[in-house]
């Protein structure tokens, strides 16, 4: 993995971010997203922050 894909996401005011198992899932002001998950990946959020890691 790159430098830059190992660094947190911030996650912007009024966007919530929620994490299932084969699919994330980010909503704000704009409208919602829903994006496929790899199985091999894990993604976590803390706090302000989204981490995706191997």
């Amino acid at each position: 993995m790159s430098r830059i894909g190992k660094q947190p996401i911030e996650i912007p005011a009024g966007v919530t971010i929620t994490v299932g198992d084969s699919e994330i899932t980010v909503a704000g002001p704009k409208g919602q997203l829903i994006v496929p998950v790899q199985p091999k990946t894990k993604t976590s959020v803390e706090g302000t922050e989204v981490r995706v890691t191997r």
